[in-house]
């Protein structure tokens, strides 16, 4: 069984944007295979293998569960590996695979006035 290229794979899978990303990914050794550092974007994955990526400052843990000859949909793309990512813990920091909680819209002029009226010292008079 001979598999697909690994960085054809993570780009197939949608882990990264480009196949220049996912080989950018393995030359920086942020990708590894079965708990072994992946050396060559060339190295083939096969159906069971676990894939541990660092990418965008997030940990995912993919087994493969199967193969593309093209880039397809998204929903195309969740057929190809079973997420194994671990949830985030409590007190996880963020960028260390917990995911980022939302913030919400920008504050407005008027919040900022109002934020800066708070924290304005009195004035001694």
């Amino acid at each position: 069984m001979i598999g697909q290229r690994l960085d054809k794979w993570l780009w197939c899978a949608r882990v990264v944007k480009t196949r220049a990303a996912a080989v950018r990914l393995i030359v920086e050794g942020k990708v590894r295979i079965n708990g072994v550092r992946a050396l060559k974007a060339s190295r083939p994955v096969h159906h069971g293998d676990v894939i541990t990526a660092m990418a965008l400052g997030r940990l995912s843990v993919l087994r493969v569960v199967g193969t593309a000859e093209r880039r397809g949909p998204a929903s195309a793309a969740l057929a190809l590996y079973d997420d194994l990512t671990p949830k985030a813990l409590p007190g996880a920091e963020p960028g260390d695979g917990a995911p980022v909680q939302e913030r919400g819209p920008r504050p407005t002029k008027r919040d900022r006035r109002r934020l800066d009226a708070l924290h304005a010292k009195p004035s001694e008079s």
